[in-house]
C-alpha cells in the first residue's frame, strides 16, 4: 500500500492519499489507510503504520516507510533501508545478500506499482526501530542481520498465526540442511536452547527451536538429511512426546504428571499423584530415583519419536531442570560433546 501510494505521489501528484486499494494474492482487493505521502528530489515516500490487530506482534504499530525511485533501466529493484534486514544464511527463500522481502510480498509490491506506472523502479523499505525489533524474533537465528523481514503469503494477519510459527521452523530446518547439518539439537524453547549451548559443543544453526510443534516438524523431516537427533529439554513439555501427545501445548494435551502416569513400566515406588507439577516431583526425589527416572523416561521418549519417525534417524533425549542441569538422558551424546 505504502509504495502504491507513492507512485501515485510521483506519477500523479497525489499528495493527499488518504487510503489506496491494492491486490492480493488471492485476488481480493483490499483498502488500507496512509498515514503520509509526499514527493522529494528524488521520487515520493510513503508511510503505512502497520496494525496487527489481535495478533501478538512486535511490529504492531511500526512505521513502514517505502521510497520510490525511478531508474533509468531494468525491472523492479528491491532495496533494504533502515531497520529491513539482509539475509546471510542459505536455505531461505531469498537467496544471500538480498534484502529480507519474500517472494510473495515483492509479487505484492510489483502487482500494485504496475496499477499506477510500468517503468523501472528502485523500491526502498525502512522500518525505523527495525533493527532493535528484530531482536525479538527469530531474525537472528535464521541468519538475518540488521533488521526485520518483510513476510507474508496472502496479504493478511492471522491472529496467533499457527502458520507463521511454523514457516519460522521451517525456515530453521532449512537453513540447518542447507549448512549440512547432520546431528541438529531441538529444543522446545529458550530455556533448551540455554541449556544445550552451556552442556554441549554446538554450530550455531544446530540448534532448532520446535516450540509445542512436534507432530509438524517430525512430520516434515523427510528431505533434511539428519542422521541422528537429539531432543532435550524440560520434562515439562518432553514427556508428552512418550505418550504420542505431538502439539505440546497445554491447551491442545494431557498435563505433564497425566503423561508420566500413563507410560507403563516406568515406576517401581515412585508416586507422582501426590504433586501439582512435574518439577515438585522431581525436587522431592532423592538424586538416585531422580536420575532413575529421568534416564527412563529419555529412552521411553526416544522410543516413541523413533516409532513415529518409523526408525529414518537415530533419537537421542537429554532431559534437564529449569535451571539447564542434565537429570538424565539416553542414547549416545558424542555428536555434540
Amino acid at each position: 500500500a505504502a509504495a502504491k501510494a507513492a507512485a501515485a505521489a510521483f506519477f500523479s501528484s497525489k499528495e493527499g492519499v488518504e487510503q489506496i486499494e491494492i491486490p492480493s494474492p488471492n485476488g481480493e482487493r483490499l483498502a488500507l489507510p496512509i498515514f503520509s505521502v509526499a514527493p522529494n528530489s528524488r521520487g515520493a515516500q510513503a508511510i503505512v503504520i502497520k496494525d496487527a490487530g489481535d495478533d501478538p506482534d512486535v511490529t504492531d504499530g511500526a512505521p513502514i516507510h517505502v521510497l520510490i525511485e525511478p531508474m533509468a533501466k531494468g525491472e523492479i529493484i528491491f532495496t533494504a533501508g533502515e531497520g529491513v534486514g539482509t539475509v546471510t544464511k542459505e536455505g531461505l527463500l531469498i537467496p544471500v545478500g538480498e534484502p529480507a522481502i519474500n517472494p510473495v510480498p515483492r509479487e505484492m509490491i510489483s502487482a500494485a506499482l504496475k496499477e499506477v506506472i510500468e517503468m523501472s523502479l528502485q523500491v526502498t523499505i525502512s522500518i525505523p526501530r527495525g533493527e532493535e525489533i528484530s531482536k525479538k524474533t527469530y531474525n537472528p537465528r535464521l541468519g538475518i542481520v540488521g533488521g526485520l523481514s518483510i513476510l507474508g503469503s496472502s496479504g493478511r494477519v492471522r491472529p496467533f498465526s499457527t502458520e507463521a510459527i511454523r514457516c519460522s521452523i521451517l525456515c530453521a530446518l532449512n537453513i540447518a540442511s542447507a549448512a549440512f547439518i547432520k546431528t541438529p539439537v531441538f529444543v522446545a524453547g529458550r530455556i533448551g536452547e540455554r541449556s544445550a549451548k552451556s552442556n554441549f559443543n554446538l554450530k550455531e544453526d544446530q540448534i532448532i527451536e520446535v516450540g509445542n510443534e512436534w507432530g509438524f516438524v517430525l512430520e516434515g523431516l523427510g528431505t533434511c538429511g539428519f542422521e541422528e537427533i537429539l531432543i532435550l529439554g524440560h520434562p515439562g513439555k518432553l514427556v508428552k512426546l512418550a505418550v504420542g501427545e505431538w502439539n505440546t501445548h497445554s491447551a491442545q494435551s494431557i498435563s505433564p504428571l497425566r503423561a508420566l502416569e500413563k507410560i507403563e513400566g516406568i515406576f517401581k515406588t515412585l508416586e507422582p499423584s501426590n504433586y501439582l507439577t512435574l518439577e515438585g516431583f522431581f525436587g522431592a526425589l532423592n538424586a538416585g530415583d531422580r536420575s532413575f527416572l529421568a534416564g527412563e523416561m529419555s529412552r521411553a521418549i526416544a522410543d516413541s519419536v523413533e516409532k513415529k519417525r518409523e526408525g529414518r534417524a537415530k533419537i537421542n533425549v537429554v532431559l534437564t531442570d529449569m535451571k539447564g542441569q542434565i537429570m538424565g538422558s539416553y542414547g549416545d551424546l558424542t555428536p555434540w560433546q
